[in-house]
């Protein structure tokens, strides 16, 4: 089965909004540091892209979690593959996904952050699926809220492809 990519949000409509994003983010942290926490792979794309439209001073960090496996729904135990490298006693914390679905998996990364002593814990997400939600997550920040449609580029793949795609696409099966 063949795969192609339709469009869904156009590489200067992602610029864009980041630049909005990093521009609130700015405001909101004036006059303190803000500690990014990228949930890797996907995350990677869009936090490089927003931290460099943040103006205030930023430190970087990056976990990578699994609630999958080896399956293509979550099994609701998340295990961290790769935990932050620093403390987070004292800082602004904020978490950088590339989206947020059911919100199993960034409620437990949450509340697991909220106990290592950072002054808060926020969370930014370039694409929000409402729809998919079965844990309440607040969203501090949010690029696009997006159908319940399987979306590729800017750091989300599908079987590891399309990752390096400068937009959001859905994948269509043909």
């Amino acid at each position: 089965m063949a795969e192609r990519i339709e469009v869904l949000l156009t590489e200067a409509q992602v610029n864009a909004r980041i630049q909005e994003i990093g521009e609130q983010i700015s405001k909101d942290y004036a006059g303190k540091q803000v500690h990014l926490v990228c949930v890797l792979k996907g995350g990677s794309f869009f936090m490089c892209e927003l931290a460099k439209r943040i103006t205030v001073p930023v430190s970087l960090d990056f976990m990578s979690v699994s609630s999958y496996g080896g399956d293509t729904k979550s099994s609701g135990v998340v295990r961290v593959v790769k935990d932050v490298d620093e403390s987070l006693t004292g800082k602004n914390v904020l978490v950088v996904e590339d989206i947020v679905d059911s919100g199993r998996t960034l409620s437990y990364l949450l509340d697991m952050l909220r106990e290592r002593g950072p002054v808060d814990v926020k969370l930014c997400t370039l694409l929000d699926k409402p729809d998919r939600r079965v844990v309440d997550v607040k969203v501090d920040y949010t690029g696009f809220q997006i159908p319940d449609e399987f979306v590729v580029g800017y750091g989300l793949d599908y079987d590891q492809k399309y990752r390096n795609l400068p937009y959001i696409g859905i994948v269509k099966f043909d």
